[in-house]
């Protein structure tokens, strides 16, 4: 442990002549200036061995994700449980024991914050469907019938986001560092990237394993967090998954899901994205 020793000012000959009171008055504005720059917490801080822009930042979390096997996967299937919180009140609202979301994801994909590729996710709770929506590539849908465009707009570009790290070295993104932070204890480095349609997600990726920890951005309901902790390594291709995420609204948690399987590249029959109404079968 370094040791700091006590700051002792040494009069000058002149000083010494005029006495200590002297020695008092004429430094009682540097001492503490002098003592102030041996203290620990006054140090700069330590710079980076290996300054790392924004861009390589993204690229080393796209590894640690599962390298070229994550960024070029065809879907993605995960179950699980969730909870879900209100506006008002510290305990949760409502629980599903069965939580499920499919995804085929979109090669070209530019823009961060909207539907891509086709999904669907389904919460039942005791074997009885909740609630559901979907997403066909083409309109989206709920238990309710065919969402209007402009609600599901609003909709979509309060929850997607993550999956557009798979296209961060291609035309028209930039990717910039800001200061760094931290999340439960883990150091991150933030990176701003911003997308060709101009959107923009602020990704918290831990200092150690370079796994996104944090996402963030603004959606139509306010200022939107996730945070995935827990996770766990696939294989078939490479995977890193989280097993925990949960989301926020304005610094208020929404939501917490707890995955528990996983399936990648596995086919999904198209029905399950297909809206059941209009002479659709939907599934």
């Amino acid at each position: 442990m370094r040791r700091f020793r006590p700051c002792v000012a040494r009069p000058t000959a002149r000083l010494r002549s005029r006495g200590w009171s002297a020695l008092v008055t004429s430094s009682r504005w540097w001492l503490p200036l002098v003592c102030l720059s041996g203290m620990p917490w006054a140090s700069p801080a330590a710079p980076e061995s290996v300054p790392l822009d924004g861009t390589t930042v993204l690229e080393r979390a796209t590894a640690a994700a599962g390298g070229e096997g994550w960024a070029t996967a065809r879907s993605l299937e995960l179950v699980g449980q969730a909870e879900f919180w209100g506006t008002v009140g510290s305990e949760p609202k409502s629980r599903v024991d069965r939580y499920v979301m499919y995804r085929e994801f979109d090669p070209n994909r530019t823009a961060a914050h909207g539907a891509e590729g086709k999904v669907r996710i389904i919460a039942s709770h005791g074997g009885r469907e909740l609630w559901t929506v979907g997403f066909d590539g083409r309109q989206t849908w709920t238990e309710r019938g065919v969402t209007p465009p402009a609600e599901a707009e609003a909709f979509w570009s309060s929850n997607m986001g993550f999956g557009i790290l798979r296209h961060v070295r291609k035309p028209g993104f930039k990717a910039e560092r800001v200061a760094d932070g931290a999340v439960a204890g883990h150091p991150l480095y933030l990176v701003r990237l911003t997308d060709p349609q101009g959107g923009v997600t602020l990704f918290g990726v831990d200092q150690q394993s370079f796994a996104v920890r944090t996402m963030a951005f603004m959606t139509p309901k306010g200022w939107h967090e996730r945070h995935y902790d827990d996770f766990i390594r696939l294989g078939d291709p490479d995977w890193l998954q989280a097993r925990t995420v949960t989301l926020y609204y304005n610094g208020v948690k929404s939501n917490t899901v707890h995955w528990r399987e996983y399936r990648v590249n596995a086919p999904i029959d198209p029905a399950v994205f297909e809206w059941p109404g209009a002479g659709g079968e939907g599934k």
